[in-house]
């Protein structure tokens, strides 16, 4: 593990009253601390877990759009507001990594298709445009991770099967003991990972849940054993 924890410095240059300073999780939180090689952030869409990690990603130095140090392109990414306000404690630090956004991923493919053909290796031999979705993202995990590196994953279940996600728990028992992964994800497959650690955005504050705790189980739980029913109550009048 080498990102041991993240910190928001909060001093006169915040001004609580903008956003995202007014995400309650964010309001809320001092720091967080990291004591797994795996953690998940969780929590319903605008809870915070995207924001906070995009903003790892910018001390990381990590192209916020998607990508690593040395990926640079020209796309609309987040401000660095949160960025410049967090504080992240390494030990050791480490420089190699990878931030994947996938609502953004089509402007990394195509920034990729851009260089020189040989990089092509490092993402199965051929342009991810050429590849399906869910392939692409796949052959990104498989052939440009590798160990030594810390990888931030915003919602990575985005593109693959049930399947896939199952395929992609198996790269992260391959690489854990060498990496780190800190990914934001609705999927209570990915969930599921081995002791993983898991924090619930959206509690405030932040605190750690239990797999078997977080609404993502329980709700996929009671939609499988009692589908009809819960069926029945949605589209009841």
């Amino acid at each position: 593990m080498f990102l041991r924890s993240v910190e928001i410095r909060r001093d006169e240059s915040i001004n609580e009253r903008e956003y995202p300073f007014t995400i309650p999780a964010i309001k809320s939180m001092d720091r967080l601390h990291f004591r797994s090689n795996v953690t998940f952030l969780v929590g319903e869409n605008g809870s915070g877990k995207s924001t906070l990690l995009e903003a790892i990603a910018y001390q990381c130095g990590f192209h916020t759009a998607g990508g690593g140090r040395n990926n640079a392109y020209e796309v609309d990414a987040s401000s660095a507001i949160l960025g410049n306000a967090i504080r992240l404690a390494w030990m050791p630090k480490v420089t190699n990594g990878f931030f994947l956004r996938a609502e953004t991923f089509y402007h990394f493919a195509s920034y990729i298709d851009t260089l020189d053909p040989d990089v092509l290796s490092n993402y199965g031999g051929r342009s991810l445009h050429k590849q399906s979705h869910g392939e692409a993202f796949l052959s990104l995990f498989k052939h440009r991770f590798g160990k030594k590196a810390i990888y931030l994953l915003d919602e990575p279940e985005a593109a693959l099967s049930p399947a896939r996600q199952l395929a992609l728990m198996r790269v992260i028992k391959d690489l854990s003991e060498d990496a780190q992964f800190i990914i934001a994800t609705h999927s209570p497959i990915l969930l599921g990972y081995p002791d993983a650690q898991i924090y619930n955005f959206d509690e405030q504050p932040i605190e750690e849940i239990a797999y078997e705790d977080t609404l993502h189980y329980i709700l996929t739980r009671r939609f499988l054993e009692n589908r009809k029913t819960v069926l029945k109550e949605l589209f009841e009048d």
